[in-house]
């Protein structure tokens, strides 16, 4: 049993336009040996097929890089450095429609992090599986075509910060 608990409820939520604001995370694993190599952190989705970035919702008592943080902890038991803002990416929630925001759209602000710790107890963990895959592997598993794209965004900003 995990120590840490999972924040449940939307009572918290942050709401933007009729948008349910979400934070989440691309998470960084590099190889340290000759060859440089990335891999991406992804989870299960708990209501169908496909891999996700761990993500949830964004709540009053906290800064959106609080909240990507917390999330990669609840949902996949990492714990990192947030490197740099990947981008906002819309979507609409087919499982949190509720009062505030009644056609389920989100808008996710997403991150790089760069994962340090695996912990062996998590929030999730009895409903979550850890998957490390290569970007391209990454991409085809995405569940979602909004994760694609923020993928593709992740691969340009580590393209970007090699060249530099």
């Amino acid at each position: 049993m995990s120590e840490l608990v999972a924040r449940t409820g939307r009572h918290q939520q942050r709401y933007e336009g009729g948008c349910r604001l979400v934070a989440g995370e691309c998470d960084e694993n590099a190889d340290t040996d000759s060859e440089k190599v990335v891999e991406v952190l992804m989870i299960n989705s708990t209501s169908g097929p496909g891999l996700l970035f761990p993500k949830g919702g964004w709540e009053n008592d906290e800064t959106v890089k609080e909240a990507a943080v917390r999330e990669a902890i609840e949902e996949a038991g990492v714990r990192g450095d947030i490197l740099d803002f990947i981008g906002d990416y819309h979507f609409k929630s087919k499982t949190h429609q509720d009062d505030s925001c009644p056609e389920g759209l989100c808008k996710a602000a997403m991150f790089a992090l760069y994962v340090k710790e695996e912990l062996q107890s998590w929030p999730e963990k009895s409903t979550r599986t850890r998957s490390w895959l290569p970007i391209s592997e990454a991409v085809e598993s995405c569940r979602h075509k909004w994760m694609e794209d923020a993928l593709k965004h992740f691969t340009k900003w580590l393209e970007d910060k090699d060249v530099n």
